[in-house]
């Protein structure tokens, strides 16, 4: 069939054929040209692990496998800017239409956003969906219309909502084909030689694909599901639904989960089943925290970077390599770290309870910056996921308004017999300890040495001695916490004063990741083009006004950018160039709209510190406006109005009340839009 007037279907972290709107959409237009485009130099220090690429190599075969079944098949390119690669496929094709569905993590949002003013400005139609979330950011606000800022109000928002999420799509019955006869597809190349090894271990645990997703999903909802409230924590046994690498792929909607977890829920209460009901709440609970992980992602594009909480910018982390390269390698002394971290390298994979023990240590035992945590769980994570992890990683840091308390140490100690009770998991992954008797297994430092020694363990010798004592840790967490507010109260009273960068000059931006994580990275320069107007619809991806990232450089002659007179136009703004030189104004994306696409050009997110007055925070959110049905739905622009919720929840993770916030009120206050890019 010809290819004039085909469409395009953009597949990123969508890689499934049923429950997929742009997929959908493409068949419904006619003719479908399938592109996956690899470019993972535009996630800046966020290029996919070892174990990620090893799922996505998987997930693509099997993806183009099921769309030859029906009539096309996935055409592959290798890149270093999508949306010059997009353009190569519409030259090539004489396509006239793209959709893709959307992406909230910030790189994608800046992404996307650029490939919708370029390709509309080239007579392609573009249209975005949502096929990644129940319900997308903007639909889900308080009673005057601003984001929640607690996980729990979030939560029953989405709940209560006044119509439910729409059903999951069945995969179409067949694709009429594009010519692709003058687009040929690159062959990706996901892993080196030293890897192959490595990597064909996973086989034995993981099979990526959406329909054995399909069987994942069904696997759970019919058995582990009904128990899920009592064995949830239970490290040691399968007890989770080892959906997340499928969900991070896309090759599972959330929509299908949710619609099938919500049948089970409806059968269990007609039956009575007050322990399946529970089961199913909790379960819900979970897909409600990825939800919110994307829904801060979009509402405040710093998240994985920044604290949410101010006054955590005045934190004195370690930075210490040494304590890192321990609790890397499994060797800080406390068995269930160990375990977990060891596990995490052989396998990519944790269950949820050992990755909140890992990293609870790592962040108030260690005290290192929770950035490198997050960084490493990036590089090694099957399942990792910017937006989850950087919430889980906020929660645990207490940089979330309803995140877990700062001054509140877990000891793994007890913990260990709370989630592996018998200590199997340490000993599967410790065999050093496997001799070690139940009473002893999660605290050797205490056993006597008869014990240690018939159990062939040495102690600072072929196992570890504590790395750090949790007293001792307790003492150096109340002494710095103490310090942060102290340096907090300093850049305040340095603010009143008339100094406006304040004593937070560590906070100025964030400490740096080891030298064994960093990654070489490209600037992209400065861009000033005309802004090219397009017309929405309701499909179309929202984009949060990012006009905090305006700045002067200290030595730019320059007026300092009014950033009220910023949010004026008739849509909201994103950054292109938020990593630039300390010489460099950074320009909005409206500035940066290129007529044709640029090579080797990557938004990357290391948010640089701007000078403005603390006026600023009182500018006000975007008021524009678009159609929807006749009527007007606003495009909401992120309100720069400090407000505080009380922090209340439940023992159970995000929602928990925090002491130390009680103890100091003043912390209460969310960084407000305006000043999020200067908190460290």
């Amino acid at each position: 069939m010809s290819g004039g007037g085909c469409s395009i279907v953009w597949f990123r972290r969508d890689l499934r054929v049923e429950d997929n709107p742009a997929l959908a959409a493409g068949v419904r237009a006619g003719a479908v040209i399938a592109v996956f485009v690899w470019a993972p130099e535009e996630e800046g220090h966020y290029y996919p692990g070892r174990v990620s690429r090893w799922w996505l190599k998987q997930s693509l075969a099997h993806l183009d496998s099921s769309l030859k079944s029906l009539g096309t098949s996935l055409v592959t390119k290798r890149s270093t800017d999508s949306i010059s690669s997009l353009l190569e496929v519409v030259k090539a094709t004489g396509a006239t239409q793209l959709f893709f569905n959307h992406l909230y993590d910030p790189i994608s949002l800046v992404r996307d956003h650029r490939a919708k003013e370029i390709l509309t400005a080239q007579g392609v139609s573009v249209r975005s969906f949502n096929a990644d979330l129940l319900y997308e950011p903007w639909e889900v606000n308080d009673d005057e219309g601003r984001p929640f800022t607690t996980f729990s109000a979030f939560w029953e928002k989405c709940l209560s909502m006044p119509y439910d999420p729409e059903a999951p799509l069945l995969p179409p019955k067949r694709i009429i084909s594009g010519d692709v006869s003058r687009c040929r597809s690159d062959n990706l190349v996901f892993e080196d030689e030293s890897e192959k090894g490595s990597n064909a271990l996973l086989a034995r645990a993981w099979s990526p694909g959406w329909s054995n997703a399909d069987k994942a999903l069904t696997t759970f909802v019919n058995g582990p599901l009904l128990e899920y409230s009592q064995n949830r924590r239970k490290a040691d046994s399968a007890t989770t639904s080892f959906l997340s690498p499928h969900l991070h792929f896309g090759e599972v909607s959330v929509r299908k989960v949710f619609h099938f977890v919500r049948i089970k829920q409806v059968l269990w209460a007609n039956e009575g089943n007050k322990a399946g009901e529970e089961s199913v709440n909790l379960f819900l609970k979970s897909i409600g925290l990825r939800e919110y992980s994307r829904y801060m992602s979009f509402n405040h594009p710093h998240s994985h970077e920044r604290p949410l909480l101010g006054h955590l910018r005045y934190f004195p982390w370690v930075v210490d390599e040494g304590y890192f390269k321990a609790w890397r390698q499994g060797r800080t002394g406390y068995p269930l770290v160990d375990a977990g971290m060891r596990e995490l390298w052989a396998t990519g994979w944790l269950h949820d309870r050992i990755r909140v023990v890992v990293s609870s240590f790592f962040v108030k035992v260690l005290q290192l910056p929770w950035r490198w945590g997050m960084k490493y769980f990036w590089d090694t994570l099957l399942d990792a996921d910017l937006e989850s992890d950087a919430l889980g990683w906020q929660y645990i840091s207490g940089t979330l308004p309803d995140g877990r308390e700062f001054d509140r140490i877990d000891n793994p100690q007890f913990v260990g017999y709370k989630c592996d009770p018998h200590g199997e998991y340490v000993r599967r992954w410790l065999p050093e300890l496997a001799r070690l008797p139940t009473e002893w297994i999660h605290h050797p430092w205490n056993a006597p040495e008869s014990v240690l020694e018939a159990a062939g363990i040495e102690l600072g010798s072929n196992y570890p001695l504590p790395i750090v004592e949790i007293d001792s840790a307790k003492v150096r967490l109340e002494q710095a916490l103490s310090q942060m507010w102290q340096n907090e109260a300093a850049a305040r009273a340095a603010i009143e004063n008339g100094m406006e960068e304040g004593h937070g000059d560590s906070a100025d931006s964030p400490i740096a990741f080891p030298q064994a994580m960093q990654m070489e990275m490209e600037h992209e320069p400065v861009r000033n083009n005309p802004v090219i107007v397009t017309v929405r619809r309701y499909e179309d991806q929202m984009v949060p006004s990012m006009t905090s990232s305006l700045f002067r450089a200290a030595d730019d002659e320059e007026n300092s950018v009014d950033i009220r007179n910023s949010v004026l136009e008739s849509r909201a703004e994103v950054p292109t160039d938020v990593n630039v030189a300390e010489n460099t104004r950074r320009d909005t994306l409206d500035q940066a709209v290129m007529q044709t696409a640029r090579t080797n050009a990557t938004p990357h997110f290391n948010f640089a510190v701007g000078r403005r007055n603390s006026e600023d925070s009182t500018a006000e959110s975007s008021s524009s406006t678009r159609e929807r049905d006749g009527g007007v739905v606003p495009i909401w622009s992120p309100s720069s109005t400090n407000y505080s919720d009380q922090y209340v929840g439940d023992d159970n993770g995000i929602g928990t009340s925090s002491s130390y916030l009680q103890r100091h009120p003043q912390s209460h206050q969310l960084m407000n839009w305006q000043r999020l890019s200067q908190t460290g």
